[in-house]
């Protein structure tokens, strides 16, 4: 397929699935609930963190996380007490529990009493239009508060070779803004051109097809190769073919 037969298909697909009814049967519906800038981006790190696996069953335990801190996240990361963690200790989804669950916990706390916030973590560690660096730096951030070791198997990092899948999906969620309702758009301190594609077995397997990724790897090379290509197509906002490629996986076998 020519460039421009590939753009114009993958636009095509990208506004079909780009719309608010793609909310319902998706984890960022989790995120849409909340108002509070804070709330909605801590809300939106847990429901990515654990999504993985079925699609209903990550949306029924994200919304158990936010149940156990009350449906107000961020006033429960800043404010809780050591017993307050208790009940937080039954939650599992897949290897994610409560352990870990804690774990984060401690650490958000910590991001945003001493460090200025998620946003400003991942703001002041971007390097070479890419937000590679940042989640390194998130990571180290996350876990220097006591913590379980366990749970650093939970946070990808890029510059370790990881796709990172959760955490650019988590990034689309936060920086996107293009008046579709869809992804939330809080940030205003990144660019939508420095975003990766969360990319996944789905999302690869068709990018593979369109011969927009060669590597057979989902790892960080491949994401590397399938940015590449992206920005090739919309330089301003690449990764809104996300849409497109995991539509097409997901809903039409493609």
């Amino acid at each position: 397929m020519h460039t421009a037969d590939l753009k114009s298909f993958l636009d095509e697909k990208t506004y079909y699935y780009n719309q608010p009814v793609f909310i319902e049967t998706d984890p960022l519906q989790i995120p849409h609930q909340f108002s509070v800038k804070e709330d909605i981006e801590i809300a939106g790190l847990l429901s990515a963190t654990i999504a993985w696996g079925n699609r209903k069953m990550i949306i029924q335990n994200a919304q158990r996380m936010m149940n156990l801190m009350g449906n107000s996240p961020y006033d429960f990361v800043l404010s809780h007490q050591e017993k307050d963690l208790k009940p937080l200790e039954s939650f599992v989804h897949r290897t994610f529990n409560g352990v870990d669950f804690i774990s984060f916990i401690k650490g958000l706390q910590h991001i945003y009493r001493n460090c200025g916030g998620l946003e400003a973590i991942f703001a002041q560690h971007q390097q070479d239009n890419y937000l590679h660096h940042s989640i390194h730096h998130f990571k180290q951030r996350l876990f220097e508060v006591p913590h379980a070791v366990r749970s650093h198997k939970h946070v990808a990092d890029p510059l370790a070779g990881s796709a990172a899948k959760r955490l650019h999906l988590f990034l689309r969620w936060m920086v996107r803004n293009d008046q579709t309702g869809v992804d939330l758009g809080i940030w205003e301190s990144i660019s939508p051109a420095s975003l990766s594609c969360p990319l996944d077995v789905h999302s690869g397997k068709v990018a593979r097809k369109l011969g927009l990724l060669t590597r057979s790897q989902n790892d960080f090379k491949a994401v590397q190769e399938l940015d590449e290509n992206l920005r090739k197509l919309d330089p301003l906002d690449p990764v809104k073919y996300d849409f497109a490629l995991f539509g097409l996986g997901v809903f039409e076998g493609f």
